[in-house]
């Protein structure tokens, strides 16, 4: 194997997973602002800042042979509707300080990715995934038995950007031409907000540029990271870009605990440490099936 690809692929792994955990921050700096605005502005920008790089990378005749197909076209609304509910909770948890719920979703991620494949892709777990996942439950029924609530935060980020990943998975488009028609389909919506409510410091002419610019940056923080991400995807097998997820929610977790002072009792502590378990036990099996697959 080519060491150059391998190599960058790995940076363009860590950027993205990177910029990822980092995204906090640039939400904490809107924090004055509602989570539904935020979302307004994030889904606006991004729409032209995805159709600049689609026309400047030829792949506008890829958003319109899916367009044209129904079967994708539904897909991608329903992947749309999931995607628009996680950016809204987790914007919503950024600005209501519930960063370490958010992070405690995106452990619990992958091994929810896990469960789903089992379910609806018929792939059979491992003796150490079975466990993983029974592990994580432990931490989730902690939660439960100690606050008497789930962690809904936690859960509804991690569930519906598991199912998102799904769906992706089994739809024929690529990462940036489903993501344009995904925000195609909520474009609708935020500019009906921005019209309707006609929030407080979304009027551009009356905003100072410092205000704009963060408003206007919302589509480059959502399109950057994901570049990053499918090009190591390009670069690096799927499961050596596995092994570098954990990486957003270890700096949410930082950021949560160590910038933003969140309280974490004994309740949190130990499910973070059922989770962290959990991916130990994944990451080992992860490990072990890549030692064994055959080399290309």
């Amino acid at each position: 194997m080519n060491q150059k690809p391998v190599k960058s692929g790995v940076l363009f792994a860590i950027a993205a997973y990177v910029m990822w955990g980092l995204a906090p921050m640039y939400f904490k700096a809107l924090n004055e602002m509602a989570a539904p605005e935020i979302m307004m502005h994030r889904v606006f920008w991004s729409v032209p800042v995805l159709f600049i790089l689609l026309l400047a990378r030829r792949k506008l005749g890829q958003v319109i042979v899916a367009i044209l197909a129904p079967k994708i076209l539904k897909t991608l609304l329903v992947s749309g509707l999931l995607l628009a509910v996680n950016w809204l909770v987790f914007i919503w948890a950024i600005n209501n300080d519930r960063l370490l719920e958010s992070s405690l979703g995106y452990f619990i991620n992958p091994l929810i990715n896990v469960a789903l494949a089992r379910v609806f892709l018929g792939e059979k777990l491992t003796r150490l995934q079975g466990v993983a996942v029974a592990v994580v439950f432990i931490g989730v029924v902690n939660v439960l038995v100690a606050y008497g609530e789930l962690p809904w935060v936690s859960l509804v980020l991690a569930g519906t950007f598991s199912c998102y990943g799904l769906l992706r998975k089994k739809v024929a488009v690529e990462s940036m031409p489903g993501l344009f028609i995904e925000s195609l389909f909520m474009f609708p919506f935020a500019v009906a907000y921005w019209i309707v409510v006609q929030p407080e410091h979304s009027n551009l002419i009356t905003n100072d540029i410092e205000l704009n610019s963060l408003l206007v940056l919302a589509g480059v923080i959502t399109t950057v990271p994901l570049l990053c991400f499918t090009a190591a995807a390009r670069r690096i097998r799927y499961t050596t870009l596995g092994f570098f997820q954990y990486i957003g929610p270890s700096i949410m977790f930082v950021l949560a605990v160590g910038v933003y002072g969140e309280p974490i009792d004994s309740t949190k502590i130990f499910t973070f440490i059922c989770v962290w378990a959990a991916l130990i036990i994944y990451v080992y099996d992860l490990l072990r099936v890549y030692k064994q697959a055959p080399k290309v």
